[in-house]
């Protein structure tokens, strides 16, 4: 039964080594990359003693073109195969796994790469700065110029470079070198602990379409880095594996441990094999037994269903099996109750998140870079004391208008946000759902929900006083309306600007949008009531979302972080938030066999004009 190559497989994004039973197809193992797939066809037809199939798509469509002409023969056949047996390169050790997309090390050095989705098709994420951003298939380059690797979008900290992009109908698959420097290191150490596990696409879009509830469909776009991250924007874009193993000799076989596998047990055998010219059979492996799967292994197998869950349970069945005293085999029917030790309890994870890690106030003024790279503690914001003067001359030859301009120079100072765990290495090696991992994560989200209350405090302590009130009254908005167009005339008549948000705390929130007219008529009425829009067009409310009120123009940001009866009317450019983040930092403490892992960033803010910030009091 010979084996082949192939890109049909559906069960693999990219090549498939495959072999064909009586018009059935078993697909043996996927690669990224068409050499991986001929090493392993090559090897296997080795252990067995036979000659490759070759490439099954060539071989198909030379056998339907040459049958319609009415000249295929066996020999052309082999001749097809042969082809692809040539392309097998210098022997490489490739470990086979039942991953979705694998990689190889080159025998004679180490590898250092890390494989995965760079981004989903079709899946709409939010970005940093608010914005819903939907990627088609093919809007990502194959080729050009290849994507940095950085850390956390910072473009201080390489760590390597995209090697290898292949577009598929599901995503963008990418094969990344990991540069053997001191941040490389430390880039690889976390991607194998399963502390950073995704990554984010930094592209500049060049052709997109704007949908109708403001998502940017992007076509086309300069793919300007990949970032290692421990949460991605999009929710499919994870590291599927990492390859870091040391140099192996001459001789000598690979470690099994070199490559991160999936954390469910995989009911068929690993096998390392030798893609070389062919000199002698392989003798065939004994068939490789698994231990007991774990509680975790099991449920998450059940979650994936199909083959896998098949495999797996037929894993734990042997595994009972091979337990088995000479008593219990020949003892007949058994209960649950009589096995309790032989059945795994479900641990149901990840664990439920009881907070939305976002960050409304960020989101909605932008997160500006640190200048100078984040070099300094501090940095100068220089802002207009006074401006200038033009006026007419009178009479002629009369000296003209002289005002001395002078320049505010305004210090900044950076705050420096943190926050550490430490876990034994007994947490970290037997919990199921993985601690680490789950900790990390929630490590990073109170870090967002840190640095958008800095935000949300310095609008609330940079705001100036309108004078206007909003004496709330259900059923009258006249209120409301004079003191919103008060705090907006108050920015008009000294900047000439007009404002463009609204912040609000989730008090006042709630209050805009149970204001009704004098025949008890939501004032913001929900987009899609019947009815209601035509009547009532101050702007429209959704009660699922909390920033999509439009009250008479304005962009509403409502945030838990704003003390209650918050109300402030701004121009959003007149708020500026910076950030630099750090990441994750850990240390092992060998004392106690515990590692200490902290997440840091810094931000700073700076209200550039505060008569653009204006704040209405709630009576």
């Amino acid at each position: 039964m010979p084996y082949y190559i192939t890109r049909e497989a559906q069960e693999c994004a990219g090549y498939a080594v495959v072999s064909v039973y009586d018009n059935e197809t078993k697909v043996h193992g996927c690669h990224l990359t068409r050499q991986a797939a001929i090493d392993q066809m090559v090897a296997m037809s080795q252990e067995e003693g036979i000659e490759p199939g070759g490439d099954l798509d060539q071989i198909e469509d030379t056998v339907e073109d040459d049958t319609e002409a009415g000249y295929m023969n066996d020999d052309d056949e082999e001749e097809a195969a042969a082809n692809v047996v040539r392309l097998a390169s210098a022997p490489k050790w490739v470990t086979f796994s039942g991953n979705q997309v694998t990689l190889d090390a080159a025998k004679t050095k180490a590898s250092r790469t890390i494989t995965g989705i760079a981004v989903p098709y079709n899946v709409t994420a939010t970005v940093t700065d608010g914005t819903k951003v939907m990627f088609k298939q093919g809007s990502l380059p194959v080729d050009g110029r290849a994507p940095k690797l950085f850390m956390y979008h910072d473009a201080s900290q390489p760590v390597g470079l995209v090697t290898e992009r292949v577009d598929t109908a599901d995503g963008m698959l990418f094969s990344a070198k990991v540069s053997k420097t001191a941040a490389g290191n430390d880039a690889l150490e976390l991607a194998k602990d399963g502390v950073i596990d995704s990554v984010s696409v930094g592209v500049n879009p060049t052709e997109y379409d704007m949908a109708d509830d403001g998502t940017m469909i992007v076509t086309a776009g300069e793919w300007i880095e990949l970032s290692l991250v421990p949460v991605p924007a999009f929710a499919g874009a994870t590291i599927t594996d990492v390859a870091a193993s040391a140099v192996t000799l001459p001789g000598t076989n690979p470690s099994a441990s070199s490559t991160q596998e999936l954390s469910v047990v995989e009911a068929e055998k690993s096998v390392e094999i030798e893609a070389a010219t062919p000199t002698a059979p392989i003798p065939a492996q004994p068939k490789r037994n698994f231990g007991m799967p774990t509680a975790g292994e099991y449920l998450a197998a059940y979650h994936i269903g199909g083959d896998v869950y098949r495999k797996v349970n037929d894993a734990f069945v042997e595994a009972a099996k091979a337990r088995q005293s000479a008593l219990q085999a020949a003892a007949g029917d058994t209960l649950t109750t009589d096995t309790p030790g032989l059945l795994p309890v479900p641990v149901l994870g990840p664990v439920f998140d009881e907070l939305n890690y976002i960050r409304p106030v960020v989101a909605a003024v932008g997160a500006r870079a640190m200048p100078d790279g984040g070099a300094q503690k501090t940095f100068i914001r220089p802002t207009w004391t006074t401006h200038p003067s033009v006026a007419a001359q009178t009479p002629e030859l009369s000296g003209a208008s002289a005002t001395t301009p002078v320049i505010a120079s305004n210090v900044v100072t950076k705050t420096t946000l943190a926050g550490q765990v430490t876990l034994s290495v007994q947490d970290i090696d037997f919990t199921s759902p993985g601690a680490l991992e789950i900790i990390l994560r929630d490590l990073v989200g109170q870090y967002m929900l840190a640095s958008d209350n800095v935000a949300a405090d310095a609008i609330t302590a940079g705001a100036t006083a309108s004078g206007a009130t909003w004496t709330v009254n259900q059923t009258d908005p006249s209120s409301l309306i004079t003191a919103l167009y008060g705090a907006a005339v108050n920015i008009l008549t000294a900047t000439n600007f007009m404002p463009d948000h609204v912040f609000v705390s989730p008090n006042v929130w709630e209050l805009l949008g149970r204001q009704l007219d004098v025949d008890k008529r939501p004032i913001f009425p929900y987009a899609g009531a019947a009815g209601l829009m035509g009547v009532n067009a101050a702007g429209s409310a959704n009660i699922t979302q909390m920033n999509t009120y439009n009250p008479f123009g304005l962009n509403l940001v409502a945030d838990r972080n704003f003390a209650n009866n918050t109300l402030v009317v701004a121009r959003g450019s007149a708020i500026e938030f910076y950030e630099q983040v750090k990441g994750v930092m850990s240390v092992e403490v060998p004392s106690t066999l515990g590692r200490t892992f902290s997440y840091y960033g810094y931000v700073a803010t700076f209200i550039a004009d505060s008569t653009q910030v204006q704040s209405i009091a709630l009576n």
